[in-house]
């Protein structure tokens, strides 16, 4: 990493991870440090300790003994270990284990619901995410599991204070990018995840290099309110044989669309198949909009209160209506399906209602 003269030249839209025994890393380091407005977070004994006993699970460490144990790894290791990461946009810097220690550490209560050969699996892997509303729910949830090795996220909007009943971030991050606070809250979550920022969102000039960038997407969730980029974007899969997940926030509403197994899949699980041919599903547009809205919703099978929202589109509501409680569970069932996916678990294609007010019934 290049040295810079002046920390307000690094670039703010990254974190930073540093390497003190790297020379150029150990000079941007301390000119970091040197600066007052800089918060040094410095719990690295805490994380070793993590990594001792984690190493040694047969064992019941007394206090004084992790200590000891803390003590004589740095010692081995002269005092000088772990990295440094740097968050530009807060100026936090923190001290963490280096990258395959920090992964062993931070995923160990997955061990076993996940494997360590799946874990290795998953991080050869690349997932898009359209539309980060519900996506940021399915966005964090990725990266807590750590079910991918690059994420593409893509979103041309900024968050609005009306996106804060669904979207858990501080009222700091008003007027950001949605992008960008999602790269950022990953980044925090963990700093050697690969995240990719489309920042205008998914569009016919980019559309290519979100799908195939550095290699193909393995994974698409499609969490978009566009309808036109809802079908272009399957379409784009479809041609490349990339599977397709959307939660739809409604009666646990999820969509899985295999391509990879079935390449003759009509889109959205044949829904739009009596709007004639796919291709065409785009002429006329305007036209056909309302229509297939309705058919990719499925009107009749919305719950009642959906239904009511939609004749009010317009009048008193201006967008279609979403609760905090459906769109984290989307998250959690997207991050559950992807990993199944992804490992080659049998998952097939169809839409899927996780209804908890018909699982749970009322009295």
């Amino acid at each position: 990493m290049k040295c810079l003269d002046n920390l307000d030249y690094i670039d703010h839209s990254v974190q930073h991870v540093l390497n003190p025994d790297l020379l150029t890393d150990q000079e941007l380091l301390e000119q970091i440090k040197s600066d007052p407005n800089v918060h040094v977070f410095d719990q690295l004994e805490i994380q070793i300790a993590e990594l001792i006993k984690l190493r040694s699970p047969m064992v019941t460490f007394s206090k004084d003994a992790i200590q000891d144990e803390v003590r004589k790894f740095l010692k081995k290791h002269n005092g000088q270990y772990g990295h440094w990461v740097y968050y530009p946009w807060n100026k936090h810097l923190v001290k963490i284990l280096p990258e395959q220690e920090f992964i062993e550490v931070r995923t160990i209560r997955n061990k076993y619901k996940i494997t360590a050969e799946e874990q290795k699996i998953l991080q050869g892997k690349a997932i898009g995410v359209i539309g980060l509303s519900v996506g940021q729910s399915v966005a964090l949830g990725l990266a807590m599991e750590r079910v991918f090795g690059e994420l593409r996220i893509a979103d041309f909007d900024h968050l609005e204070l009306g996106n804060m009943n669904r979207i858990r971030t501080p009222l700091s991050n008003l007027g950001l990018k949605k992008t960008t606070l999602v790269k950022r809250e990953i980044a925090e979550i963990d700093p050697y995840l690969k995240v990719q920022v489309f920042g205008e969102g998914v569009n016919d000039e980019n559309m290519e290099e979100f799908f195939c960038g550095e290699g193909s997407l393995d994974l698409l969730i499609e969490e978009c309110d566009n309808i036109k980029m809802k079908i272009k974007s399957r379409l784009m899969a479809k041609s490349l044989g990339i599977p397709v997940l959307m939660d739809t926030s409604d009666r646990g509403m999820l969509d899985i669309e295999r391509y990879d197994e079935e390449p003759s899949l009509p889109i959205f699980n044949g829904l739009l198949r009596e709007l004639g041919e796919e291709n065409k599903l785009l002429a006329n547009f305007e036209k056909k909009e309302k229509q297939i809205l309705g058919c990719i919703l499925d009107f009749e099978r919305l719950s009642k209160r959906a239904k009511s929202s939609i004749g009010e589109i317009g009048k008193s509501i201006t967008n279609w209506p979403q609760l905090a409680s459906s769109v984290i569970m989307g998250g959690g069932f997207c991050t559950h399906l992807a990993r199944e996916i992804l490992l080659g678990q049998p998952v097939k294609s169809g839409r899927f209602y996780v209804d908890l007010d018909e699982i749970v019934k009322k009295v």
